[in-house]
């Protein structure tokens, strides 16, 4: 697909980022779907160390969405960033709610290790949600977006085997980003810097099934 079509046809940033989300987000890592995950005995505690990692990465404010919704420049965007926000700060508490049931951490080698890595994590989406290419901020933000649904399925896991409810997701509608993806302004080269933003996002998410791989791999050989 030439850039000029993408220029033409903006409509197709939406399905341009759905696509990044499916092939390089959580949903194609494969320890998202492991058994050690989801159905060993000792699941329980991979599924604790799931959330403290993620509250680690996602918990602090401001994150990537508040980030990039101060800097954003576009009017017809701003309702939708403060839906995002306001869907992502539910999602946080839901994250708290499900650390206080599950209890600790699991105890694992190289804690200090795992620490700079996400801190190293944190810097980079920082980093993304400052940038000041047009577009690349909001690329971040919606593949965020997409991707959680892949995260939200593990927390759904780990809701289940706690004994908590899990709540609705109040996200903006996908067919709503794509519209807003769709009256963005034609830019030169604006379908690689919104693609640019939404890869940096989903690289430091499979950076942090990467590191709770690990771990768990880790403790199993403890």
């Amino acid at each position: 697909m030439s850039v000029a079509i993408l220029q033409t046809a903006p409509i197709e940033f939406g399905e341009l980022l759905v696509a990044l989300a499916a092939a390089e987000g959580s949903a194609s890592h494969p320890y998202t779907h492991s058994y050690e995950l989801n159905a060993d005995p000792l699941a329980n505690r991979n599924l604790a160390d799931v959330l403290h990692l993620l509250a680690m990465l996602h918990g602090p404010q401001p994150g990537l969405i508040e980030t990039a919704a101060e800097r954003n420049v576009l009017p017809e965007a701003e309702r939708w960033f403060k839906q995002t926000a306001i869907a992502f700060a539910a999602e946080r508490q839901f994250l708290a709610q499900l650390i206080v049931s599950a209890g600790p951490a699991p105890s694992t080698p190289g804690e200090a290790e795992t620490a700079a890595a996400i801190m190293d994590q944190r810097h980079a989406m920082e980093v993304i949600a400052s940038s000041d290419r047009f577009g690349c901020a909001l690329g971040a933000t919606v593949a965020l977006m997409f991707d959680w649904e892949a995260i939200r399925a593990v927390l759904d896991t780990a809701a289940a085997r706690i004994g908590i409810e899990a709540p609705d997701m109040l996200f903006p509608d996908e067919s709503e980003t794509i519209e807003i993806l769709a009256s963005l302004t034609p830019q030169p080269r604006l379908d690689r810097t919104l693609s640019f933003g939404a890869r940096q996002l989903l690289v430091q998410h499979r950076g942090l099934w990467d590191v709770l791989e690990a771990r768990a791999a880790a403790r199993g050989q403890g």
